[in-house]
């Protein structure tokens, strides 16, 4: 199993001061970086292969992995127009896509522990699983899963009206694709950079292959597991007043 964190994006709307500007996997809480508890949650969860799709102040990233020694080290592709869509960034990790085995896509800017990666990488393979959170606050903000008779229907934040659903639930940021699921990404990442929809979300490629019903997708729920994706300033604040005191603790790496 490999995987492949997205961690290219500015982080723009966390308006940090100009010149001190981090990418949002290097904002450390309680001492730690998200990038290191990513690294040593996944080490715990048996994953060692980490691929690190960086961009945007990428050399302050890998001097990190200098900092904490990590091994065995993460490999680096690069997205050099991260000012553009994170579908792009996928783009750029095809090979990592494409060389077989079970595959985590991860965003890099959630702070969590095992009690939601543990769902994620539980079971053989090959698998195909996302992750909800029923607890989630209404707005327009949260990616949105919608699920019928077990199946993921929807994916996005704006739910089309009129949807028949049984449930929803906010999507983690964290998907975990099979060999065939992920090169079938990887084709849809190219043919949205070939189109000129370069700009484009990476998950309106994952919704794709919702949409396709050629794949099946188990939906595993982490409601009540503590868990908060970094976008805003008021999400550091709650990241560390309300998620990190509730989350346990990292394992030794």
């Amino acid at each position: 199993m490999r995987a492949i964190i997205l961690a290219a994006g500015r982080g723009s709307r966390l308006q940090q001061a100009q010149g001190q500007q981090l990418p949002k996997c290097l904002l450390p809480f309680a001492g730690v970086t998200l990038l290191q508890r990513h690294l040593t949650l996944l080490k715990h969860a048996g994953v060692d292969q980490v691929v690190l799709a960086l961009g945007f102040c990428r050399d302050l990233i890998v001097s990190e992995l200098d900092r904490i020694d990590w091994r065995p080290r993460p490999e680096v592709v690069v997205n050099d127009r991260y000012e553009l869509g994170s579908v792009l960034t996928v783009h750029a990790a095809a090979d990592a896509l494409t060389r077989g085995g079970d595959i985590l896509l991860m965003d890099a800017d959630v702070l969590y522990d095992g009690r939601t990666l543990a769902p994620l990488v539980a079971g053989g393979s090959p698998v195909n699983r996302l992750l909800i959170d029923r607890g989630f606050e209404a707005g327009d903000e949260p990616v949105k899963v919608c699920v019928r008779d077990g199946v993921a229907i929807e994916m996005r934040k704006q739910i089309p009206p009129g949807l028949g659903y049984d449930c929803v639930g906010e999507s983690v940021g964290f998907f975990r694709l099979n060999q065939t699921v992920a090169r079938r990404l990887a084709d849809l990442a190219a043919a949205y950079v070939g189109s000129g929809r370069a700009a484009a979300p990476h998950e309106e490629a994952l919704r794709d292959l919702l949409l396709e019903r050629q794949h099946v997708f188990d939906i595993a729920d982490v409601t009540g597991a503590p868990w908060i994706e970094i976008d805003f300033p008021d999400d550091v604040t709650r990241a560390t007043q309300h998620v990190l005191p509730r989350l346990q603790p990292l394992p030794p790496s």
